[in-house]
């Protein structure tokens, strides 16, 4: 049911309270915001970053921002330096999903959701955050907003409509609990842009995830990342949740690996071979001749862990997902983790309802290899920035990233079967084990034990 709103009231309360107002107020410029805190000086460069996606619903036992911040410890310590919190806005009252309704149906653009806490709580979250050398990223949906968005009765101009002038659902879905905007209307854009600002202005954020983003129009895009990137004296992250190789061209650092994550599926669910990897690799960086840019890539997101279901799941266990999360992390990609998979949390968490993780039933020895494989990473330049060049088999996902000085090699069986990876000349040489410091000659062949993998380098 839609909900109608006075729109005389609404335009004395905003003046009144301009600094908190509502998103409906289009007529505001980012000079009207005042700068508060202040730039984040360790702020992470787009190939050094370690993505941490956080479910504020279910992170914590509260629900809140404020359970959030109190593991900040556990994030930093994982080895992460991006947290990207989904989004934090009022949920709409159509509730299609059920439950607490998706937190993608966004109310008030320019407000916290009230179940999470308030604005300031941001506002700590992020400072103590930034203490901690962790940039915040906000999840951003520009694409549709809630059916009771102050924008559907003041500005029903800014929607989309069918033949007979009904404001219509995203084409294509069953988002029902979702109005489409129009984005060949200017003021709608403007007041998106303003909105984004907001929260770069009032929380000092570090950039966006941005949700659906191969469906609105990469001008627009261009549009708010040039407008964002001015804000403040320092980078900001961009991550698109999209596929989209003209995605870096309207300014994102980073484009979303969907066809990486359905190829690592279908290793295991049809037996496809590990050469598909690279063969998804090379489908995600088609036309990219920028060697900087790159996509990010995960074995678990809020999505594919409720629809499709948890790493050890879909990838053969706690040791196949470990070897598949290896390949995801170094495969020229830069790596996202979901709150819960690094403890080896086997239980799938219904973002539309408050289903709290049990942080009690941690798996240390899964944990004690996340923060492994990822410390190796913060280390190498080669698989932060390197070319890539593969060298996989049915059985085994192999591939060199390189620099002019480092270079590392990644085996990685992904099979529950010991198997024989038979070494192509290029590899055969004298490495090191990345882990151990060990030295290994690569002969004729390596044998791989069930989901072992090596990182070697030299």
């Amino acid at each position: 049911m839609k909900i109608y709103i006075n729109i005389v009231f609404v335009l004395i309360f905003s003046s009144v309270l301009a600094s908190c107002s509502s998103s409906d107020d289009n007529s505001k410029s980012d000079s009207i915001y005042q700068q508060y805190g202040t730039p984040f000086e360790k702020m992470p460069s787009k190939e050094d970053a370690i993505i941490y996606q956080v479910n504020i619903r279910a992170f914590s036992s509260e629900g809140t921002l404020k359970g959030v911040q109190a593991r900040l410890d556990a994030i930093k310590e994982l080895g992460a330096n991006v947290i990207y919190l989904m989004p934090v806005f009022p949920v709409g009252s159509v509730r299609s999903a059920g439950g607490l309704g998706s937190p993608y149906a966004v109310k008030d653009y320019k407000a916290i959701n009230p179940d999470f806490g308030t604005l300031e709580d941001l506002r700590v979250l992020v400072e103590e955050a930034h203490k901690k050398d962790m940039a915040v990223v906000l999840d951003w949906v520009a694409n549709h907003t809630a059916w009771d968005n102050a924008w559907i009765t003041t500005h029903p101009n800014w929607y989309q409509k069918d033949a007979s002038g009904a404001i219509i659902i995203p084409p294509g879905t069953n988002y029902n609990d979702v109005a489409q905007l129009d984005f060949n209307n200017i003021e709608m854009r403007t007041a998106m842009i303003d909105a984004m600002s907001y929260w770069v202005y009032n929380a000092n954020i570090d950039g966006f995830r941005c949700d659906y983003a191969d469906f609105v129009p990469q001008n627009f895009w261009s549009d708010a990342i040039t407008a964002l990137r001015k804000i403040k004296n320092q980078k900001i992250l961009m991550l698109a949740e999209g596929s989209k190789v003209n995605h870096f061209a309207a300014g994102f650092d980073y484009t979303f690996g969907f066809n990486f994550f359905s190829a690592m599926e279908k290793v295991f669910s049809e037996s496809k071979p590990a050469t598909s990897l690279q063969d998804s690799n090379a489908i995600e960086y088609t036309n990219n001749y920028d060697n900087s840019q790159r996509v990010v890539r995960y074995t678990s997101n809020h999505d594919v862990n409720l629809s499709d279901g948890t790493p050890l799941e879909l990838f053969g266990g706690k040791q196949g997902s470990i070897a598949t999360f290896v390949v995801a992390a170094y495969m020229k990609s830069v790596p996202m983790i979901y709150n819960g998979q690094e403890i080896g949390y086997n239980k799938r968490i219904d973002y539309f309802r408050r289903t709290p993780i049990d942080w009690s039933t941690a798996d240390a020895s899964m944990l004690a290899e996340y923060k492994k494989i990822i410390a190796f990473r913060n280390t190498s330049n080669a698989i932060k920035k390197g070319t890539y060049k593969g060298y996989s088999s049915d059985a085994v996902s192999a591939f060199t990233m390189e620099t002019e000085t480092e270079k590392v090699l990644v085996l990685s069986n992904l099979t529950n079967a010991t198997v024989k990876y038979i070494a192509p000349s290029a590899l055969k040489t004298t490495w090191k084990d990345a882990f151990s410091g060990a030295a290994t000659t690569i002969t004729a062949e390596i044998s791989l034990a069930p989901f072992q993998y090596i990182i070697l380098k030299n």
